[in-house]
């Protein structure tokens, strides 16, 4: 795997590299800058994205965020992101991804653990990349594992223990949040840093846990108050219930090594994770292209800043049109809010029959009888990084111009997942 070809920053017309100066882009400035395109193809309004970035920062409360590589997926908009105040360090989705990004960034925290062998052995007998990723671990398992391939020999390897952020009620029979990681406790974590210490080639720098139920569930979603109600109460009790036993956990394995990061929270929960005093780094980015799935938070109101356009193909009835391709579902459970939404022109729905398809899209509506063959729907993905999947680039747009394409990891010929 060879180093990746090195992409430099974007500009900044009218403002530094490191202080943005751009405002978000009208829906006709959008259309203009786009117009000799032809669809499908993706776009990134830079000035939005500044507004989310700044926006993140502020809700940080001084703490650095680390920013989520799988919510965006294309290198030339980490790396300008990397470049701001407030964002430092990458946490990425597999090892092999974060290899390929430590060849030019020197911070990079695996978020899940790997059984990835040769990629395991190629960290293991490269100093430099061993010095910059961190794996992330939650049993002895994992250690056994790493133990196995890498050898007693070599650079230290970096680990962070993966503590569970679940609620978990009536002694551990309700349990709400996400299934992540069997470290629950604080006892547990102490017993698992007490493992990692036993083996010499493992360097514990770090405890990692993900409120998924807080950062990642909207609390002011359309529907039944009832439902919004139950939300609201299962997020008061988890910040409250994690900040306590999180700081304990993170007490217990200091009391056994230095630690040189806490990372917790998600674009979802950065006001109240930051609030921690044992937390020092905050984990997040889906915030800055603000996909669907975060149109219905009370605490902030990102702007869309990532949109995919499909062309009108078919005219099968009075109030219908048929777009060609369409079917990019998120992923999660499934439901509504795992399609893409379709924005603009303002009317148009998805058919409850058929919803989102692989090769075409019917949408219905009034608006549908003044669109022709070729003209153009624009859409929002229900998550973020997921849309870099589906396209090779994405046009970077400022105003009415497109300033630059950038490739996403698709388009660089990586497919990590």
């Amino acid at each position: 795997m060879g180093r990746p070809t090195p992409i430099p920053p974007t500009t900044h017309p009218g403002g530094s590299d490191r202080t943005p100066a751009r405002r978000p882009a009208t829906p006709t400035e959008l259309d203009r800058a786009t117009a000799g395109l032809q669809p499908p193809f993706a776009v990134v309004d830079l000035g939005a994205l500044d507004v989310n970035a700044a926006a993140m920062v502020r809700r940080a409360g001084g703490k650095p965020i680390r920013l989520a590589s799988k919510s965006l997926r294309c290198r030339r908009v980490i790396h300008d992101v990397l470049r701001r105040p407030g964002f430092s360090g990458i946490l990425a989705f597999t090892l092999p991804e974060a290899l390929w990004l430590a060849q030019d960034h020197e911070d990079v925290l695996v978020g899940y653990p790997t059984a990835d062998l040769p990629a395991l052995r190629r960290l293991a007998a490269d100093p430099e990349l061993a010095a910059r990723v961190t794996l992330m671990v939650d049993s002895v398992e994992h250690l056994d594992l790493l133990s196995t391939v890498t050898g007693p020999d070599g650079p230290p390897l970096r680990v962070c223990l993966d503590l569970d952020a679940s609620l978990r009620l009536a002694g551990g029979r309700v349990h709400l949040g996400m299934r992540r990681s069997p470290l629950h406790t604080p006892g547990q974590a102490r017993d698992l840093a007490r493992a990692v210490l036993a083996r010499p080639r493992l360097r514990l720098v770090g405890v990692m846990a993900y409120e998924g139920q807080i950062a990642g569930v909207a609390d002011d979603r359309p529907g039944l108050p009832l439902a919004r109600a139950a939300v609201r109460l299962v997020q008061r009790l988890s910040v409250r219930e994690l900040s306590e036993r999180r700081a304990a956990a993170v007490a217990a394995v200091r009391e056994l090594a230095p630690l040189e990061f806490v990372n917790g929270g998600g674009t979802g929960s950065l006001e109240t994770t930051s609030a921690e005093p044992a937390v020092t780094e905050l984990g997040a980015g889906s915030g800055l292209f603000a996909p669907g799935l975060f149109d219905h938070y009370r605490r902030f109101r990102p702007l869309p800043a990532a949109h995919f356009v499909l062309p009108v193909v078919r005219r099968p009835a009075p109030r219908h049109i048929t777009l060609l391709g369409g079917g990019w579902i998120a992923s999660g459970p499934p439901g509504r809010d795992r399609l893409p939404l379709p924005v603009r022109p303002a009317g148009l729905r998805l058919l409850p029959g058929e919803g989102a398809g692989e090769v075409q899209t019917p949408l219905g509506g009034g608006v549908a009888d003044g669109l022709r063959l070729g003209d153009r729907v624009w859409f929002r993905h229900a998550k973020a990084g997921e849309l870099c999947e589906r396209v090779n680039e994405l046009h970077l747009v400022e105003g009415d111009r497109i300033v630059d394409v950038a490739p996403t990891y698709r388009g660089e010929g990586r497919a990590f997942l």
